[in-house]
């Protein structure tokens, strides 16, 4: 699920780049319509909305559950830079992050035994109950959307997002 809550974002982030594209013409004669980009923006917004209401519902942020995604798919304790690495931010952002994810007892930060100057984070049990709960919210609210739109549409609309990349 980290790679559609990063997609969810970088629909946010890209509102600029798309809204230059709106009116250029495409080879096939055609040009995406502002209302149509407005719409799209609109629907990721709304989405990424219904997604912290669903994570908040079970303790959690759409930045600490990717967190704790990243440490619990690695199974062992990580490095704080290489989580800022794979989060793909900054690591005063990834230790600000860390001090939620620990007040919250949802991690532990360690020494690492190979650097002592480096920090690594390892998830507690109820880091990873907090993790799977999140998961099965993401899941039912992934349900619940899909239950709205028509296989065929889906699949028309999978085609028109992977070419807008």
């Amino acid at each position: 699920m980290l790679g559609k809550i990063s997609l969810i974002r970088r629909v946010r982030s890209c509102t600029i780049h798309i809204m230059n594209v709106i009116d250029v013409e495409s080879e096939a004669g055609g040009s995406i319509g502002q209302e149509a980009v407005l719409v799209l923006l609109d629907a990721a917004r709304r989405i990424e909305c219904r997604l912290e209401e669903a994570l908040s519902a079970v303790g959690l942020s759409i930045a600490k559950y990717q967190a704790l995604d990243v440490l619990v798919t690695a199974g062992e304790p990580t490095r704080l830079s290489a989580l800022a690495g794979s989060l793909e931010c900054v690591r005063s952002n990834v230790t600000q992050l860390a001090d939620r994810l620990e007040s919250d007892g949802l991690i532990q930060r360690a020494a690492s035994p190979d650097d002592r100057r480096a920090i690594h984070a390892i998830v507690t049990p109820l880091g990873r109950q907090r993790h799977a709960a999140g998961a099965a919210a993401i899941h039912a609210l992934q349900s619940a959307l899909a239950a709205r739109v028509a296989p065929a549409d889906r699949a028309s609309f999978h085609r028109v997002l992977s070419a807008l990349r």
